[in-house]
């Protein structure tokens, strides 16, 4: 593919990945089972969500949606620092998940702690029975592996991406000011303007009467001038060319 049409499938992968990795935060990663006898409850399993379980996962998340912003106005310097980000931050969310599927009984102990009142890592683990993973840890990991390829997509490709259409830039900005400006108001408006001039005992004619009258007396002055300007008096006089 062309690297300059990598700036979209890098921009969608971004989203998809960070919202993969989102979406998994909020669900739930483990299925707890605590022994019965140290709670005295019936030992039904208990929904350890990923909030718990890897509760970083949410601030990662919610940065690489960030980054989407970012890199669709970047330029092509700034492109490469957010693709390192990218890549950096990919790589935290496939630690932070790695870690709670190889530890699983650590991720869900502030869970036990919750149900029992017992804390430490010792104690908690020895009143685990039980921890099933789901599947959404597997699909956080995903959602981190995307982050990583959009981010080698951004620092391999993003230097030749199209730059980013400037729509409202300051020329087109100023001709549309001037030619807001110069637009004549609504009808609306000059009614409720006339409105209001009757209600302050102005006549909304009189403006309409001058410009008659400016217009009458401009007519006039010319017609007195060109009739000055053709004044036979202005002429020479026979008899004094005779004398």
């Amino acid at each position: 593919m062309n690297p300059a049409r990598m700036k979209l499938p890098a921009i969608v992968t971004t989203v998809v990945g960070a919202g993969l990795v989102l979406l998994s935060w909020s669900q739930a990663w483990f299925d707890l089972l605590i022994e019965a006898s140290s709670t005295g409850g019936t030992g039904e399993p208990i929904a350890v969500t990923g909030s718990i379980a890897s509760p970083a996962l949410a601030a990662l998340g919610l940065a690489g949606l960030a980054l989407v912003a970012a890199l669709a106005i970047a330029g092509p310097g700034i492109r490469f620092v957010l693709g390192v980000l990218e890549v950096l931050l990919g790589g935290c969310v496939l630690l932070a998940a790695s870690l709670s599927l190889a530890d699983p009984i650590a991720a869900v102990s502030p869970a036990v702690t919750d149900a029992t009142g017992v804390a430490g890592a010792a104690p908690t683990a020895e009143l685990v029975a039980s921890v099933t993973a789901t599947i959404w840890p597997v699909l956080a990991i995903v959602g981190g592996a995307l982050l990583v390829l959009a981010g080698l997509a951004v620092l391999v490709t993003g230097g030749r991406w199209p730059a980013s259409s400037r729509r409202y830039s300051d020329s087109r900005m100023a001709a549309d000011g001037t030619a807001a400006v110069a637009a004549e108001r609504p009808a609306s408006d000059r009614a409720i303007d006339d409105w209001d001039g009757l209600s302050r005992g102005d006549d909304p004619t009189d403006d309409e009467t001058d410009v008659e009258a400016g217009g009458a007396t401009a007519g006039a002055r010319d017609d007195s001038t060109d009739h000055a300007a053709a004044d036979p008096r202005d002429d020479e006089n026979p008899s004094d060319a005779n004398r």
